[in-house]
């Protein structure tokens, strides 16, 4: 007999909602994004950008707590972008999210948008951190 998992499934942790509006696409997350539940952001940023997105936003704002597994899935995402020639923004409101990539230089990088809870994947954003 094993004992039970200590650890949360991915789908316990975070979930993620896609919206398709044409060729942009707007991905939601909310919960914790870690190396237990980073794959499964991955799965969905790299099965977006497999399909024809121009503009894809990777909204954070309901993330409360973001490690180095989620940094390195949004720089791999950002870089497959950048060569792909698509618009990627990053939306952070809280500083559990805002914190972790400014410490490891990536709000530049990815010119990452501090926009307020109630304003998320609307682009008002307010002025970066």
């Amino acid at each position: 007999m094993t004992a039970p998992a200590l650890e949360p499934s991915a789908t316990e942790l975070v979930t993620i909602d896609v919206s398709v509006a044409g060729p942009a696409v707007v991905v939601t997350a909310a919960g914790e994004i870690d190396s237990t539940s980073a794959p499964l952001l991955r799965q969905h940023l790299e099965s977006l950008l497999d399909s024809d997105v121009r503009e894809l936003t990777v909204d954070l704002g309901q993330v409360s707590f973001l490690d180095s597994a989620g940094l390195c899935v949004l720089a791999t995402a950002h870089r497959r972008a950048v060569r792909q020639d698509v618009r990627m923004r990053v939306l952070a409101s809280s500083r559990a999210v805002i914190r972790p990539l400014q410490i490891t230089g990536l709000w530049e990088l990815l010119h990452a948008e501090q926009v307020a809870a109630d304003d998320q994947a609307q682009g008002s954003s307010l002025t970066p951190v």
